[in-house]
């Protein structure tokens, strides 16, 4: 069903990519700029269709370097606006997502992980980009990066991003995978009036002299996340710069303002993580053995723990919806109680090395990867489970690795 400002609503039957492309329509998103890449390029196929039925605007750009670029400056306009890649894109993009962080711009960028690195395997599955989400641009700063498991999510959680971006002024990665952003399920979609569309603090007329508007200035209420932002054309005053600055955004180099810019950058995320992350948890309370995963991984871990626990084995599932901030309280919490972590992902334990890292040798953590191209099998993850409680051995072929050897 679509309503009469073009929204659809209801029950439908939608690959992840398109979800993810509703959710931000749904969202209030009106301006898209993106390249072509597989397998993210129905993102931009579907808002290439649906972006004019509810007036708003698409655009494909060069690269993906200008496709970042475009999505800052449109935000600054007054839009919110999100662009989709993978990969290769993604690399492109860390330049100027890091220029986003620094201006405090918000924006979201959906990337649907393939296997690599280069161009590697550009239609099959990866969760290679994970550490990159976190440290791929330079410099010191915190950025928040959900993951879905089904096209269900794809939408909740890209409205999500959109959410976070225009609370904390900050570009809001979604890292899906290829297997999730291309698989067809079931995606119900609830009016606008059922969900949170949260949007940006703006400046009022007359709060402050437009020639005076201190567009990075400390907030003075303690309830406000981030300074208001003023549009673009509206009269105000002020710099937009990547150079450390000052609250009217002109450039400021020297020790004290980069001091108070980063703070403020790392501050507004770290004092509000338990806000923003979100995990899934089952069957914890009595586990001796707590998988840890994401994505599609979560998902195909579902039957190895079944199975496990038929086998007598205490087995609890924590899903990282929310993978930055990582939730290391969480994990320092159950390490301290549990005999072993088992982490599954696509890639060879970027994650993993996280739960190691909270874990602090309270728990050992074992491994289990694939380096791309296809979902794990779930044998190695069941195999990886009994060997974590101590009832099997498993070969190292299965690329299963053990901390505190």
């Amino acid at each position: 069903m679509m309503s009469d400002q073009g929204l659809l609503t209801g029950e439908h039957f939608l690959m992840g990519d398109y979800a993810a492309a509703e959710g931000a329509i749904l969202a209030g998103c009106r301006f898209f700029a993106g390249y072509p890449i597989t397998p993210a390029t129905e993102v931009a196929e579907r808002m290439s269709t649906r972006l004019p039925q509810v007036d708003g605007i698409y655009i494909q750009m060069e690269d993906e370097l200008a496709s970042m670029n475009a999505i800052l400056g449109a935000s600054w306009a007054g839009a919110k606006a999100m662009t989709s890649t993978s990969g290769p894109g993604f690399s492109l993009m860390m330049e100027n997502l890091g220029l986003g962080i620094m201006l405090e711009t918000p924006c979201v960028v959906v990337n649907v992980q393939r296997g690599g690195p280069s161009t590697g395997l550009p239609t099959l599955v990866g969760q290679q980009d994970m550490m990159q989400a976190r440290w791929g641009s330079h410099g010191d700063y915190e950025i928040i990066a959900l993951s879905p498991d089904s096209p269900q999510e794809l939408f909740d959680l890209t409205l999500r991003a959109f959410n976070l971006a225009e609370k904390f002024r900050t570009p809001v990665l979604v890292m899906t995978d290829a297997e999730v952003g291309h698989m067809t399920e079931k995606v119900v979609i609830p009016s606008p009036e059922e969900v949170e569309i949260i949007n940006r603090a703006k400046v009022k007329k007359g709060d402050m002299e437009p020639s005076h508007f201190r567009i990075y200035r400390d907030t003075d209420n303690a309830t406000d996340v981030v300074s208001p932002m003023a549009i673009a054309g509206e009269g105000y005053r002020y710099h937009v710069t990547g150079l450390t600055h000052d609250e009217l955004g002109y450039p400021a180099m020297n020790a004290d303002a980069s001091e108070w810019n980063i703070k403020r950058l790392v501050n507004k995320i770290r004092a509000h993580r338990h806000e923003i992350i979100q995990i899934e948890e089952r069957d914890i309370e009595d586990a001796e053995v707590v998988v840890v995963s994401y994505g599609i991984s979560a998902r195909t871990s579902l039957w190895p723990i079944e199975q496990a626990r038929q086998e007598g084995i205490r087995v609890g599932y924590l899903r990282l919806i929310t993978v930055w901030p990582f939730p290391e309280e969480r994990i320092r919490q159950l390490a301290k109680g549990i005999r072993a972590f088992v982490v599954p992902e696509i890639n060879m334990g970027q994650m993993m090395r996280e739960v190691e890292r909270c874990s602090a040798g309270r728990a050992p953590v074992f491994g289990v990867h694939r380096l791309g191209g296809d979902i794990l099998e779930p044998h190695k993850v069941l195999n990886a489970i009994r060997q974590a409680a101590g009832r099997s051995d498993a070969s190292h072929d299965d690329l299963i690795t053990r901390s505190m050897e």
